[in-house]
């Protein structure tokens, strides 16, 4: 049996169960190939299913306003390809009729395609005889034909591509393509599980002892720590929020304001000064948040937020109300802090007699106990509360 019986063999065995991969049309491929760029196929599964509800073709996703398609991305990171793709998606009903073109130079004109993607379209979309070479068909193929060189190198992409090529089966190319991607990321891991391999036979990396050692990349590049002081601002139930700038890489997405701490944590005072300076008005702090974080490009963020209230109507900026928070797409960090404001805001705000919180001397309230008031009023019945609104600011709750 030729290696490539095997492998198509193998595939059609071991494959797994991806929507995508049922109903395959160019637009379904197109799609799942760019949220599948840098994200696991697990993760991608449920995203995929909800865009094709909302966007279940070209002209609906070309028409959709910008934010509610970032909205729909939301979760997946790198938002870069849901712009690339809303912009694709104009040029193809712009260019091409609404109709997603079959040539390589046709699709190379689109916004956001690259290589991998292009081929993959014009092999899973249009079944032509094209090779795919992604992350886990060019460690694959550098292990089966023993590529000893940097394949991070233009010249040894290329002769993987050459080799990918001729490695494609005359009648079925597009499951060769595909199984060579599934390969990758079940079997021929960066630990490979050589014994489970179809092509372990003419495996050249195998025979000489040196599959673990290939492919031969690049060192990555090192993750930059980031310590962020994040404002959330509060005043008469809205919250102060903002949107990324074009060209930057959070860009049409939505944070609360954030600064950078440099050398120690910030005391809550410390945040009541710089948010004064850097925002133009005075701020009373309520609560620190529990710290998260999360990670973009080369980049991980921890994030320490900040509960601050001031009053005022004509304050500049954009301010939405805590019911509202969530229908704006965030960054993955700042989504998690606006689900606890959420959940848990009226909490840490609404401690005074006079609003609906519990009352300041009720020391059986749970959340008083544990967060302590908020209250800034003059009433002198409040003067116990506000020893224990001091002891909860040494405690950073």
């Amino acid at each position: 049996m030729r290696e490539i019986e095997k492998l198509h063999l193998w595939y059609e065995e071991n494959k797994r169960p991806f929507p995508w991969r049922e109903e395959r049309t160019p637009y379904r491929v197109w799609i799942s190939e760019m949220m599948l760029q840098q994200t696991r196929a697990s993760v991608v599964i449920p995203y995929f299913l909800h865009w094709m509800e909302l966007f279940p073709d070209v002209e609906t996703l070309a028409k959709a306003p910008l934010e509610t398609v970032i909205k729909t991305w939301e979760g997946l990171g790198y938002y870069s390809r849901a712009r690339y793709l809303h912009e694709g998606a104009k040029q193809i009903v712009e260019q091409f009729g609404g109709k997603i073109p079959d040539s390589r130079e046709a699709l190379s004109t689109i916004s956001g395609l690259g290589s991998y993607t292009v081929g993959a379209l014009l092999s899973f979309g249009f079944g032509k005889k094209v090779p795919a070479v992604d992350g886990n068909v060019a460690r694959v193929l550098s292990r089966y034909f023993a590529i000893e060189e940097n394949i991070s190198k233009a010249k040894v992409r290329r002769t993987i591509e050459e080799k990918a090529a001729l490695f494609l089966d005359d009648q079925e190319p597009w499951i060769t393509a595909e199984a060579l991607i599934e390969l990758g990321a079940s079997v021929c891991l960066r630990k490979p599980r050589c014994i489970e391999c179809p092509l372990r036979d003419g495996c050249q990396a195998l025979s000489k002892g040196i599959a673990e050692s290939l492919p031969i990349k690049n060192i990555p590049v090192p993750i930059t720590i980031l310590r962020r002081a994040v404002a959330v601002v509060e005043s008469q139930g809205r919250f102060l929020v903002q949107k990324g700038e074009v060209g930057k890489v959070m860009a049409d997405l939505y944070e609360f304001p954030y600064f950078e701490m440099e050398g120690h944590t910030w005391t809550p005072r410390e945040m009541e000064i710089e948010t004064m300076r850097q925002l133009g008005f005075k701020v009373e702090w309520v609560k620190t948040l529990e710290e998260t974080s999360h990670t973009f490009t080369r980049f991980k963020a921890h994030l320490l937020p900040f509960l601050l209230k001031t009053e005022g109507r004509e304050l500049g900026g954009t301010w939405v109300e805590k019911e509202n928070l969530l229908q704006l797409p965030f960054s993955s960090g700042h989504r998690k802090i606006a689900g606890r404001i959420i959940l848990h805001a009226d909490s840490f705000l609404n401690f005074c007699g006079h609003h609906s919180g519990p009352s300041l001397n009720d020391r059986s309230s749970p959340i008083l106990r544990q967060y302590g008031p908020s209250c800034d009023c003059s009433n002198p019945d409040h003067s116990e509360a506000a020893k224990i609104q001091e002891s909860t600011r040494e405690q950073y709750i």
